[in-house]
């Protein structure tokens, strides 16, 4: 394990007069440059009526700015060896390319352009971009077995009105009502220098990135930040309120949440690694004992999902083999829950864990796209991309004694939302019956499928969604 010692990544840091804050990092290995813009707007900036609209409109950004017509950004960079790609989030709307360093100017001027100004955007585009997100929801959502899950369990644990209450991809209604005089106010509103990091990656001195930082963006005029009210955190919740999902899925589940401390503290990293040794792996406990050791599931697993706004929220599920009711795999889940809140996590089971986040995480810096996008992250949501570079030596720190504190504090059975998904017609075979209490809260089908992490570089007919 990698525990006492900084990564040690360059990382050099410039605010420009405009409010863009420019971080450079140079690593002279290859000769490409990643460029990673990080806007501090996402799903939970949409106002009542205006949900996926942060995504819409990063589909919007593709289609033209002052210089460049619509679709040239993405050709023009591809012709240049370049790849690139977007994506929207609940906390954020990153843009992104890797190209070769003599390529670096081209990008720099590409974002600075449509950072500056976009083209006035016609109803054409709109509702050209509106139907390429209808077609992506009705692909990775709606025709996707369980692909509405974190719809479902986003509106059983967060309130309607909560900025975390509804999924990315939003509704499609609301798109519907979203209008060319909506999306120049969006822009003029969170398309600000001063609510963007910029980072660079790869081939560049600090000095150089910064001077061409300045030449690109510098004459982009700084406009008022947008004003957010501080979100509280939420409390647990209460009465179990339970909500049921009928689909043509292979076999019915049935899946618990919780509300979570906000990411970046170090109770929620306590909480993420409690899920893990609940869930994240086939070596897990919920995956040994209810599938291999009993045999009353086909999966299992558990996660949290980081939040920043307040509150985080985990889950954990099951899906039932035939002949096993949602009932008994509910007990399984939460004996399995308790026991770890009870006993905490073995010595193998936390060094597992932090081992694999090591792995993973080291996996990610060792691309300059990925590098990028961490440092842009950690700047926008937690103000120092420094954080990347400790963020090992963090996990490792957490104690067996904190995972069992955490388990015990946030992960209460008797605090948990419960959503049973159960095979409808055209499905595989539905679970057995059973009777179970609790607050009921069936789901309006009516309303949008689930949305992960939301890519979106559909912007014309040259293009394909991709992963944020």
């Amino acid at each position: 394990m990698t525990v006492d010692r900084n990564l040690g990544y360059p990382l050099h840091e410039h605010v420009l007069r405009n409010g863009l804050r420019v971080i450079v990092s140079p690593d002279r290995s290859a000769p490409v440059v990643a460029v990673n813009l990080w806007y501090h707007v996402g799903s939970k900036d949409e106002r009542p009526g205006q949900t996926g609209v942060a995504h819409l409109f990063e589909h919007l950004m593709f289609q033209g700015s002052a210089n460049v017509a619509s679709g040239e950004h993405l050709g023009v960079l591809q012709a240049n060896g370049a790849s690139v790609n977007a994506t929207t989030w609940f906390d954020r709307t990153n843009y992104f390319e890797a190209v070769p360093t003599g390529a670096l100017d081209l990008a720099l001027w590409l974002e600075a352009d449509r950072m500056a100004t976009t083209t006035p955007i016609s109803q054409e585009n709109l509702d050209t971009q509106r139907s390429v997100v209808k077609e992506e929801k009705r692909q990775r959502y709606d025709n996707v077995p369980y692909g509405d899950v974190i719809e479902h369990l986003l509106r059983l644990t967060f309130p309607e009105d909560h900025p975390y209450g509804h999924p990315t991809i939003g509704s499609m209604a609301d798109l519907d009502a979203f209008t060319t005089e909506s999306a120049a106010e969006f822009f003029d509103r969170f398309y600000v220098p001063g609510n963007c990091v910029l980072t660079l990656v790869g081939d560049i001195e600090p000095r150089d990135g910064f001077s061409r930082a300045k030449h690109f963006f510098g004459g982009i005029e700084g406009r008022d930040l947008p004003v957010r009210a501080p979100v509280a955190p939420l409390p647990p919740l209460e009465g179990i309120p339970r909500a049921v999902a009928v689909a043509p899925v292979p076999a019915s589940a049935v899946y618990l949440s919780w509300r979570l401390p906000p990411h970046g503290t170090r109770e929620f990293d306590a909480c993420e690694i409690a899920l893990d040794i609940l869930g994240g792996s086939e070596a897990a406990r919920l995956y040994r004992r209810l599938v291999h050791d009993d045999e009353i599931a086909e999966n299992a697993g558990a996660a949290a999902m980081g939040l920043v706004e307040g509150t985080s929220f985990g889950f954990a599920f099951a899906r039932a083999i035939k002949g096993t009711s949602l009932a008994l795999l509910e007990d399984a889940l939460i004996e399995q829950i308790r026991r770890l809140a009870d006993e905490g996590p073995t010595d193998v089971e936390l060094a597992r864990v932090k081992i694999q986040f090591e792995r993973q995480w080291l996996e990610q810096l060792a691309r300059f796209d990925s590098r990028a996008d961490l440092f842009g992250a950690y700047a926008t949501l937690h103000g120092d991309p420094g954080l990347v570079n400790t963020r090992i030596a963090e996990i490792a720190s957490v104690t067996g004694e904190e995972v069992r504190a955490a388990a015990a504090t946030y992960l209460r059975p008797e605090n948990r939302g419960v959503l049973r998904y159960e095979r409808g017609p055209l499905g595989g075979y539905a679970a057995a019956s059973d009777d179970e209490g609790g607050t009921s809260r069936t789901p309006d089908t009516t309303r949008p499928a689930d949305s992960t992490e939301t890519d979106a570089t559909q912007t014309d007919a040259t293009e394909k969604g991709a992963q944020a």
